[in-house]
């Protein structure tokens, strides 16, 4: 069976596993080094506050593990804060995290909480409500990226080789279109 390890410092983990069990897949929480060292088919990077989760993966000492398993290949998804985790560059703040992913996004895009908003949109051609909470958007994105989805003329979701990420919440709009992508074509498709 797959098993999917789910990033659970800080931010909407419980709703990623929620989504694995609705597919039938094996989950497990990630929330020290050791717990990261463990074999998984793929890692979730869930949203909730990037500064945060960044300063607990550095105190942890799980970021620079973290990023190895990334570029060693290792399935990964990242939605709004995971996003801006994986950015080689952000726009509008001088922290970096791991920089495995050749995009630029803008933190806080769409305003602060009450620039939240819901629409619908499509995600590699299929129709997908999207819920975005102080999202961020890719504003460059590298040759080798793959844009997936756009809304307001803003990128919003995007594949790097074993990356995705999305500034949009999949995970709370119960559409398992976005989860599905990342297991069927990411994580059974790469092997």
């Amino acid at each position: 069976m797959l098993q999917i390890g789910v990033l659970a410092l800080q931010g909407a983990f419980v709703e990623h596993e929620r989504m694995l069990d609705r597919l039938g897949i094996g989950h497990f929480q990630i929330r020290n080094r050791k717990e990261l060292s463990l074999p998984m088919d793929g890692l979730i990077l869930p949203g909730g506050e990037s500064t945060a989760i960044g300063k607990l993966m550095d105190s942890l000492g799980m970021a620079a593990l973290l990023r190895e398993r990334i570029m060693e290949g290792l399935p990964v998804f990242g939605t709004c804060a995971g996003m801006i985790l994986l950015a080689d560059e952000i726009e509008n703040d001088e922290k970096r995290h791991l920089q495995v992913m050749d995009i630029t996004v803008r933190r806080n895009a769409y305003g602060r909480q009450l620039g939240s908003f819901f629409t619908q949109g499509t995600f590699a051609g299929k129709p997908v409500p999207m819920v975005f909470i102080r999202a961020p958007y890719i504003v460059e994105a590298g040759r080798n990226v793959e844009v997936l989805s756009v809304v307001e003329g803003h990128v919003v979701a995007a594949r790097e080789r074993n990356m995705l990420a999305c500034s949009f919440h999949p995970e709370l709009s119960g559409d398992l279109t976005v989860h599905s992508y990342f297991v069927e074509a990411m994580v059974k498709g790469g092997k």
